[in-house]
């Protein structure tokens, strides 16, 4: 595993970096406070705040008044339930368990 750099081992490189750039013959420049790299020198974040134009909105009163409608209308017949057995659980008179029966409904 290789071991990470610590922030005071990056910035001794980098002061390194600079000191050999600058005795190679290199030169810094001074750039005034509020210049900026780009050819407008525009805010570029400027358009992060724009917002999209407000959508109609789409009526659905027909919808709902169908829903409506429907939840009036009378089921057409009730489901029948299978009459299978079930188990019954017998008790003692303390509420104990004591067997299972089964149970024709």
């Amino acid at each position: 595993m290789k071991p990470i750099k610590t922030k005071a081992e990056i910035r001794n490189e980098i002061e390194e970096q600079i000191a050999q750039y600058i005795a190679s013959g290199g030169a810094v420049e001074k750039i005034p406070t509020g210049q900026s790299g780009n050819v407008t020198n525009a805010n570029l974040f400027a358009n992060a705040t724009t917002f999209e134009p407000k959508k109609d909105r789409t009526l659905v009163t027909d919808v709902i008044k169908s829903v409506d409608e429907r939840r009036k209308q009378k089921p057409a017949a009730p489901l029948k339930k299978s009459s299978q057995p079930r188990k019954k659980l017998i008790t003692d008179d303390f509420g104990e368990p004591v067997r299972w029966v089964w149970v024709e409904n």
